[in-house]
């Protein structure tokens, strides 16, 4: 029998004095004709043995996988300077981030023997003694920087400037320069948000009322610019 519902035909089947069987085959009506299998082997038989069903069990299962193991590193450095070539790099952060969770933080300060900015001492609240205090040599948490990023994605605000310093590093002592894809936060601000006055982290964090804090480190600068990032992703 033809039926209509909410403006869509829909058909359904009723037997009377027959073994066919009407069937839901993946959504769509049918008739099954007599098996020679037994009743216990009929029985064993499900649904969505197809190729087709197959197919999008297939692509479910493979689209989970991707959702759960999207995987990405929000990076900050604080630095010296603005020159790539004559500045250096005063501290690494990082937050490794899997399926939209932080699950592994990374910070280290770096020990150089070069005086820091006044300027750059009232951002950041980095001074002499914190650094030689817990700053190590450039090269060593430029490795363990690098191990921790791995081949992962890398997520920042105005990448290109860290990742221009990170170069710099790379080069200088012999190490490999990191060829992961990179997202720059900013960009995407620039493309999605309008009407401000200016596209700084501390603005853009704001307008999302994302908590800020006082002073420049990298941890903390790599949770603002996370959470300015999923808000992005809302849109």
């Amino acid at each position: 029998m033809v039926f209509s519902t909410n403006n869509e035909q829909k058909m359904d089947f009723r037997v009377h004095n027959t073994s066919w069987v009407p069937v839901d085959f993946d959504g769509i009506q049918l008739m099954r004709r007599p098996s020679l299998l037994s009743s216990e082997e009929m029985d064993t038989l499900k649904m969505g043995f197809s190729h087709a069903a197959k197919r999008r069990m297939a692509e479910k299962q493979k689209h989970a996988l991707q959702r759960k193991q999207h995987t990405y590193v929000v990076v900050d450095l604080e630095t010296t300077g603005l020159n790539g070539s004559s500045d250096t790099i005063l501290e690494f952060g990082a937050i490794r981030v899997v399926d939209g969770q932080p699950l592994e933080r990374f910070s280290q300060l770096v020990f150089n023997e070069t005086a820091i900015p006044r300027t750059i001492m009232e951002l950041t609240g980095i001074d002499m003694s914190l650094m030689q205090k817990e700053g190590i040599p450039l090269n060593d948490a430029l490795t363990s920087f690098l191990a921790f990023i791995g081949q992962d994605t890398l997520v920042g605000y105005n990448l290109q400037f860290d990742m221009k310093f990170l170069q710099e590093a790379c080069r200088t002592y012999n190490m490999a320069v990191p060829t992961n894809r990179c997202i720059d936060v900013l960009s995407q601000a620039r493309r999605k948000v309008f009407g401000l006055t200016n596209y700084q982290l501390r603005t853009v964090a704001n307008h999302f009322l994302v908590e800020i804090p006082q002073c420049h480190r990298a941890l903390e600068d790599c949770r603002v610019v996370l959470e300015v990032y999923q808000k992005l992703n809302e849109f």
